[in-house]
């Protein structure tokens, strides 16, 4: 399958879950997946949101499509400018944009018109002036050069083709000095070729995952310095424990069961930061 075609998958598959009023970052078709079968609430609490953002954001912002929680370590400070690559619903916009206040600003960016909706329309509920909502891809961000202080995604980067060209971009917009602050998922070891495959394993922010040493090889191609993981853990694909990461998998490919499990295995949730170079 072309690059083009996987795009259009995954487009398809997120402007499905932003037609409904839940969602599942998991394998297109797995009824669970990377975000499982739990409610978004549930899933964002796993993966590091306390109860404080969770109720500090519009209604329907959050659709559980996290793997982890890229403003914890990011320290916004006011009048900060953060560009989000990959925005979806504004989950982590809106919550920047509360950390940043009046004289900061928010960009998402996000490639499916239907998250973008949906997000403006949150924005404009909930009155959220310092946020505005961008149609592109995060390959080449409608975005100017050396506009940010902070790039930021969560659970994005996975999806694309081209990851290089995904830092080199951040990169772009980032101010001298600047900084990326990026949830995602990566493998320590290759998966099964099964899995790596299937198109519904990519949608699902598996089979697109790099491996993590590749990863940060990438960030650090991209010209990025102080390149550091800061967490790393396990990550349950199809929800709660490894069984159901494990059926997940299996509903998504029909892989065999000793595939699942390795797939499974490998996938890892990890918080890497890196720094744009003063001049």
């Amino acid at each position: 399958m072309s690059n083009q075609e996987i795009k259009s998958s995954v487009r398809a598959h997120y402007a499905s879950i932003a037609r409904q009023s839940t969602g599942c970052c998991g394998p297109a078709g797995s009824g669970g997946g990377c975000c499982g079968t739990s409610a978004p609430v549930a899933i964002s609490k796993e993966v590091g949101y306390t109860d404080a953002d969770l109720a500090a954001v519009p209604e329907g912002s959050n659709l559980g499509l996290g793997c982890g929680n890229p403003l914890a370590f990011a320290a916004l400070a006011a009048g900060d400018v953060v560009v989000d690559l990959g925005s979806g619903a504004g989950f982590d916009c809106f919550l920047a944009a509360r950390r940043v206040g009046a004289n900061g600003r928010v960009i998402g960016v996000d490639m499916t018109p239907e998250m973008l909706d949906r997000a403006r329309r949150n924005a404009a509920l909930d009155g959220v002036a310092n946020v505005e909502f961008r149609l592109g891809e995060i390959e080449n961000l409608p975005v100017a050069d050396a506009t940010a202080d902070v790039v930021i995604s969560n659970c994005v980067i996975n999806l694309s083709t081209d990851k290089p060209r995904v830092f080199r971009e951040a990169l772009r917009v980032l101010k001298p000095g600047g900084r990326l602050m990026v949830s995602d998922l990566v493998l320590a070891r290759p998966l099964p070729d099964s899995v790596a495959r299937s198109v519904a394993a990519y949608a699902g922010c598996i089979a697109g995952a790099m491996l993590k040493d590749d990863y940060l090889a990438a960030i650090r191609a991209a010209g990025f310095v102080d390149v550091e993981v800061l967490a790393e853990s396990g990550y349950d694909i199809g929800g709660a424990n490894a069984d159901d990461t494990e059926t997940a998998l299996l509903e998504a490919t029909g892989t065999t069961p000793e595939e699942a499990r390795a797939a499974a295995d490998a996938v890892r949730s990890v918080k890497v930061s890196a720094r744009k170079g003063a001049l």
